[in-house]
């Protein structure tokens, strides 16, 4: 098996659509951890989670305060609407039992005696276990032999020996769980996932593991985890029922799934799979686009270089890194000197890139400078003559003076790094300052102001890049930052007389022009703004 990459063959051809009716369930379960602390609060997320559309619920014993293994069980197992699986995890393994061994075994085998249709042992005691339900296993319980690595994710052939030493125990169902210290590393699960000749559960926890829990159902995962609240998890980086249904479409996940995602550092805040799941949904075009938290983008795209991961789009810090990764570029993301999104062309491989920011954001302030969305016949740029100050110089900041200069507008680069912005503004042709002087750079009034940076991005929503009093100076402030959607320099801006326009309009506009380059479709962008209103 190979170790450097993940490329498994797919039947799919690029930019597969299918109907309503062809959206066929996959057969990877869907099972809410419940982690209450009394029974009876166990039993009523039971029915939360049947009403939820979980296949199954997974009991974790040891969350219990007061637990008495013959009438717990029996309540739990007949209250229960859902198939059962129990699972009573001791400290070693990264639970909360830290009683006798004997009487936590003994309290799985009563589970396996009452009813329960799946029970859960881990590989260090699963020999023992095995020892003493000889003859006495039920038939309807599956076992789960599982393996817990809170450290890392081991080699492919470290992981495939896992295999076999959990399938040597008698286990029904292997399961392995690991951890990520690089996204690359869920490609290792894939692997081992894909190949396996029995069912596995095959998860990678952290955030960086989170494409691990929604693809299981692509490369063939027994089952995976959702929870009823995204506050209280049963492992590290598990998604919320919720999101697993709806958010992400997880039943209309299947092999020909082409898979979609924003490569960023961080990248939790995005609303790209929010926007992009739900058009791909209501177009019936068979893809899905995930969170994908990248710390080396080159190795990323090295790693998952297979035809499945059709295209993706890049934020912060990635946009110009990413320019390096492709082996063919846009003139004009050349020109701009960043790239926000990279289509994997399926005739031969070859990443190719695009810059769709600058069309987006220009657009989105001279629809602001017009004062309408629907004025665009007008001749000419509103920017044309306007001096257009640009925070950062990163690939936002790049692709917006681009723009800018573009439309005849005088540029000026504001960044922490004057170098950074020197050498900017050399390239576009304009003149650069450092943001520590842009409070008091007021050279002529009208002026536009555009942040680039991730200044005021949530959880920092505190922060502004410039002080409120300088704001007096400029007629239309956009900020590039859409979580949270008003942001202190917008509100500040407001409060000083200027147009705003907020970068959820961005957003929005580069948004039609990576869709269509993913899927060959034509944006649907009143659904585009649907979808984005309802969020906002």
């Amino acid at each position: 098996m190979d170790t450097t990459n993940f490329a498994i063959a797919s039947s799919a051809a690029a930019g597969l659509r299918l109907g309503s009716e062809g959206m066929r369930k996959n057969p990877t379960l869907v099972c809410t951890p419940l982690m209450a602390e009394t029974v009876d609060k166990m039993v009523i997320d039971m029915s939360l989670a049947k009403a939820s559309g979980a296949d199954l619920v997974e009991i974790r014993l040891d969350s219990l305060k007061d637990f008495d293994p013959h009438d717990d069980l029996k309540t739990l197992i007949r209250g229960c609407p859902l198939p059962t699986l129990f699972t009573y995890r001791p400290t070693w393994e990264g639970g909360q039992y830290d009683g006798d061994e004997n009487e936590r075994l003994e309290a799985l085998r009563f589970a396996m005696e009452f009813g329960a249709d799946y029970i859960d042992v881990e590989l260090q005691v699963a020999h023992e276990f095995f020892n003493t339900i000889l003859g006495k296993k039920a038939e309807k319980c599956k076992v789960i032999v599982s393996s817990h690595n809170y450290q890392h994710t081991p080699s492919v052939e470290d992981l495939g020996n896992l295999v076999a030493r959990i399938q040597a125990t008698g286990a029904d169902i292997v399961k392995i769980a690991t951890t990520a210290l690089n996204i690359t590393d869920v490609a290792r699960i894939f692997q081992i996932t894909v190949h396996s000749q029995v069912p596995i559960i095959g998860l990678v926890m952290g955030e960086r593991g989170l494409m691990s829990r929604i693809l299981c159902a692509k490369f063939g995962g027994f089952l995976t985890f959702g929870t009823l609240d995204s506050r209280i998890v049963s492992a590290p980086g598990q998604p919320t029922i919720k999101d697993l249904l709806n958010l992400y479409n997880f039943r209309h996940i299947g092999p020909d799934t082409k898979v979609f995602g924003i490569i960023g550092k961080p990248v939790g805040h995005s609303k790209s799979p929010l926007l992009y799941n739900e058009v791909f949904k209501s177009v019936g075009f068979n893809g899905v686009y995930v969170h994908l938290l990248v710390d080396d983008i080159a190795d990323f795209l090295q790693t998952y270089s297979s035809a499945d991961f059709s295209g993706f789009s890049c934020t912060i810090p990635h946009k110009e890194a990413a320019l390096k990764c492709c082996d063919e570029i846009d003139p004009v993301a050349k020109s701009i000197g960043a790239v926000n999104c990279i289509i994997r062309r399926p005739t031969d491989g070859k990443l190719c890139g695009y810059n769709t920011d600058y069309v987006g954001a220009i657009t989105a302030i001279e629809d602001g400078l017009r004062g309408s969305h629907n004025s665009s016949s007008l001749t000419g740029s509103p920017l044309a003559g306007k001096l257009f100050i640009v925070i950062g110089a990163g690939g936002a900041g790049k692709a917006l003076a681009y723009g800018a200069k573009e439309k005849g507008a005088r540029v000026v680069i504001a960044n922490r790094t004057y170098d950074r912005a020197r050498e900017l503004a050399d390239t576009i042709g304009g003149d650069a300052l450092s943001l520590a002087d842009l409070d008091t750079f007021h050279p002529e009034d009208g002026m536009i102001l555009a942040n680039t940076t991730s200044i005021g991005m949530h959880p920092k929503i505190d922060e502004t890049p410039i002080s409120k009093h300088a704001l007096k100076s400029y007629s239309l402030v956009f900020d590039a930052v859409y979580t949270p959607k008003i942001t202190r320099l917008l509100r500040e801006a407001d409060e000083s007389g200027a147009i705003t326009v907020s970068g959820l309009e961005m957003f929005i506009g580069q948004a039609y022009e990576q869709f269509e380059r993913f899927t060959g479709l034509p944006a649907p962008k009143e659904h585009f703004r649907k979808i984005m209103g309802d969020y906002s």
